[in-house]
C-alpha cells in the first residue's frame, strides 16, 4: 500500500505527459498538409484541406476583394476521411490571412495567402558556357616566403588574411586582375602597401611590407589569387518579356576554397557537350564541354547567388527561343510523383527524361533543396548514371508546369539529387520584381 501511494503521483505525472505528448503529436500529424503560407496565382482556384476538428475562419472582410473562400459542404469522400475542404478563389493581388481554428472557437494557426501574378517562361535545357569575371582576386592559397637572409616570412599569418578571402583594393586601387596584384607589387619595391580585404561581405585593410624572394629576387606577398572561373551548366528558363534568364539553381564557388565568387561581371557562351563521364557511388559524372563562338556572348551575368547564376540574354538560344512559355508552378502545386526534367546530352539537342518527385521541403523563403528528384528514365540512366555534373540548372516539368531546377547530385546515389522551386529563381532573377 505505501508502494502504491509513493508510485502514484508519478504514475499520474507520466500519464500527464504521455496525454500531452500525444495530443502534440495528433495534432501536428493532422495539419502537417497545411502551410504557413500560400503563393496563389491570380485567377487561380484552389482546394485548402484540413483534417477534424481544424476548420478556417476569416478573421477580416478586407480580403473579400483578393480572396473568396468557400467552405465544400458536398466534397466527395469528405465525412468518411474526416476532411473539412475549402475551396479559395483568387480575385486580385494581395494577401490575406485565414486563421485555422480547433473546432472553429480555438485559434492555432494563422495561415498567409499571396495572391501574385500569374508567371510565364520559356523552359530550357540547353548546355551553356559561363565565363565569370570576380570582383577582385579570389585568395585561394598562402606561402611562405624566404628572404636574402634565409628568414622565413608568412605575410598572410601575420596580417590576418585567409583562404577565401577576397583581394579588392591594394592602395586604393582597384585590383583588376591576378597579373594586375604582380605588377604593383612589382612595382612597390619592398615599400608597403595598403591591402582592401572582402570577407563575409564586410571590408578591412591591413599594411604589409612585400618580401624580395631569395629564389628569384621579385617581390612577393606569397598569396595565391584566382581571378576568373569557366565552367559547362544548363540554362534554365528564360523570362520572354525582360529577357532575363536563369541558371544552374546553384552557387558559382571557388573549386579551391567553396567560396561563392563575387561578380563583377561575366557571361555565357555557346556550348557543345563533347562527352558524358557516368556517375558513380562516391563519384560524380560530368558533362565535358567546349565553348564556342565566344567572341559573341549570347548572354550577360549579373550576379552569383545561391539559386544559381542570372542576368540577361542578347540574343536567341539555339533550340529554346522558339518554344512556347509555360506557367510556373508555385509550391503548394508540387506533388510528389512522376515528372520530366529537359537537358542536353551527348548530341546535343534537348531531350526529355523521366524522373519522379521523391520527396518536398516545404519552404517559406527563398532556399536550395526544395525537394528529392529521383532519376527513373532508363536511357538516363544507361547514358549518364544518373545526375551528373553539367546537368545542374535542367528545368523539371509536372502537369505542364515548371516546377523547379535540377542543382545537385547526391553523391553516393548519383540516380537521385536535388532540387530548388522555380518559383524561388524566377522571384531571384528580377524579371517581375516582387510575385
Amino acid at each position: 500500500m505505501n508502494i502504491y501511494k509513493r508510485l502514484k503521483p508519478i504514475l499520474a505525472i507520466s500519464l500527464s505527459i504521455f496525454f500531452i505528448f500525444s495530443t502534440f503529436m495528433f495534432t501536428l500529424r493532422i495539419t502537417n498538409n497545411v502551410n504557413p503560407e500560400y503563393n496563389i496565382a491570380v485567377g487561380d482556384e484552389y482546394l485548402l484541406q484540413t483534417t477534424f476538428p481544424f476548420g478556417f475562419s476569416i478573421p477580416t472582410d478586407d480580403i473579400s476583394k483578393i480572396l473568396e473562400v468557400n467552405q465544400v459542404k458536398n466534397a466527395p469522400n469528405a465525412i468518411l476521411t474526416n476532411k473539412n475542404i475549402f475551396e479559395l478563389k483568387t480575385l486580385d493581388k494581395g494577401t490575406a490571412n485565414l486563421q485555422l481554428k480547433i473546432l472553429g472557437l480555438i485559434p492555432y494557426r494563422n495561415v498567409k495567402i499571396n495572391v501574385v501574378s500569374k508567371v510565364k517562361v520559356i523552359p530550357g535545357g540547353q548546355s551553356i558556357g559561363v565565363r565569370l569575371n570576380t570582383d577582385g582576386v579570389l585568395i585561394v592559397g598562402t606561402t611562405e616566403i624566404t628572404d636574402s637572409d634565409t628568414k622565413i616570412h608568412n605575410l598572410a599569418l601575420s596580417s590576418g588574411i585567409r583562404i577565401g578571402d577576397t583581394l579588392v583594393k591594394i592602395n586604393n586601387i582597384k585590383v583588376q586582375n591576378a597579373s594586375h596584384v604582380s605588377e604593383i607589387v612589382r612595382e612597390s619595391n619592398g615599400g608597403e602597401l595598403s591591402l582592401t580585404i572582402k570577407r563575409d561581405n564586410k571590408e578591412f585593410v591591413v599594411n604589409v611590407n612585400p618580401i624580395k624572394s631569395e629564389q628569384d629576387g621579385e617581390y612577393r606577398l606569397g598569396l595565391w589569387v584566382r581571378d576568373k572561373t569557366a565552367g559547362v551548366g544548363t540554362l534554365s528558363f528564360i523570362h520572354p518579356g525582360s529577357r532575363k534568364f536563369g541558371a544552374l539553381g546553384h552557387a558559382i564557388t571557388d573549386v579551391d576554397t567553396g567560396v561563392l565568387l563575387s561578380v563583377r561581371d561575366g557571361e555565357i557562351v555557346k556550348s557543345k557537350v563533347i562527352s558524358i563521364e557516368q556517375g558513380k557511388r562516391g563519384t560524380p559524372g560530368e558533362i565535358k564541354g567546349v565553348f564556342y563562338e565566344t567572341n559573341n556572348p549570347i548572354g550577360k551575368i549579373e550576379k552569383n547567388t545561391q539559386l544559381g547564376i542570372y542576368g540577361e540574354l542578347f540574343s536567341d538560344v539555339e533550340g529554346i527561343d522558339k518554344q512556347k512559355s509555360m506557367p510556373i508552378a508555385y509550391q503548394h502545386e508540387v506533388k510528389e510523383g512522376a515528372a520530366f526534367i529537359l537537358t542536353t546530352l551527348d548530341n546535343n539537342t534537348i531531350e526529355k527524361f523521366d524522373v519522379e518527385i521523391a520527396k518536398i521541403n516545404l519552404q517559406t523563403k527563398p532556399e536550395p533543396k526544395s525537394m528529392i528528384i529521383k532519376i527513373t528514365d532508363r536511357k538516363l540512366l544507361e547514358r549518364a548514371g544518373g545526375i551528373i555534373q553539367g546537368m545542374s540548372g535542367s528545368p523539371i516539368i509536372q502537369n505542364d508546369k515548371i516546377v523547379g531546377v535540377i542543382t545537385h547530385v547526391l553523391v553516393n546515389n548519383p540516380t537521385k539529387g536535388y532540387g530548388v522551386f522555380i518559383e524561388w529563381m524566377v522571384l531571384e532573377s528580377g524579371a517581375l520584381g516582387d510575385l
